[in-house]
């Protein structure tokens, strides 16, 4: 299902936001996440003029991660900025993310290590996709995704109860995973 027709309108402003995942020789993992804002126009920043089609933010973020989703190394780098000089200075803060889990409380210990003046907004928004960006980089690759009736594991599957299709008591898992299906109490 697609988003209904937009009403007439221009294009203003464009976020990009990527994450690759890259498998290293060494047995870790690579996450290389990026944001980039961009004008359609030209405008004035209280650091110079910004002409349009050149980033106003040009931002990147690598972790490298360990099979348990640990983060073993982190670097940042800040190519377009608002405020040079200022804003590309905080890249060294986000080695503080070395030793977080990506799967235990990551979000909250970003949040005490590098919200607001502790490091860059838009860094530490970009670094709360990689816990989902490194699952669904790790499916298939570091674990085995599985389901169906033939599915023997004595392991519960991970993604189940971590979104809305995928309850135990839905008729998604009742399909896909019905070794794992609990039928929902009425009352």
């Amino acid at each position: 299902m697609s988003l209904s027709p937009p009403v007439s309108r221009s294009l203003r402003h464009t976020r990009a936001i990527t994450v690759d995942a890259y498998a290293r020789d060494d047995g870790l993992w690579d996450l290389d996440a990026s944001i980039r804002d961009v004008k359609t126009r030209d405008i004035a920043l209280a650091s110079g003029d910004r002409p349009g089609g050149v980033p106003v933010h040009d931002l990147k973020l690598r972790i490298t991660i360990d099979r348990d989703f640990t983060i073993v190394d982190a670097e940042a780098a800040s190519d377009s900025v608002p405020y040079p000089g200022f804003c590309d200075t905080i890249a060294p803060a986000y080695k503080k993310l070395i030793g977080l889990s990506l799967m235990n409380h990551f979000r909250l210990h970003l949040k005490d290590r590098l919200s607001g003046v502790l490091g860059c907004t838009h860094l530490t928004e970009l670094a709360q996709l990689l816990p989902t960006a490194a699952l669904q980089a790790y499916a298939d690759d570091v674990f085995e995704t599985r389901g169906g009736a033939d599915d023997n594991s004595a392991e519960r599957p991970f993604e189940l109860d971590r979104c809305h299709a995928l309850r135990s008591d839905g008729p998604a898992v009742a399909k896909y995973y019905p070794r794992w299906s609990i039928k929902a109490v009425s009352g």
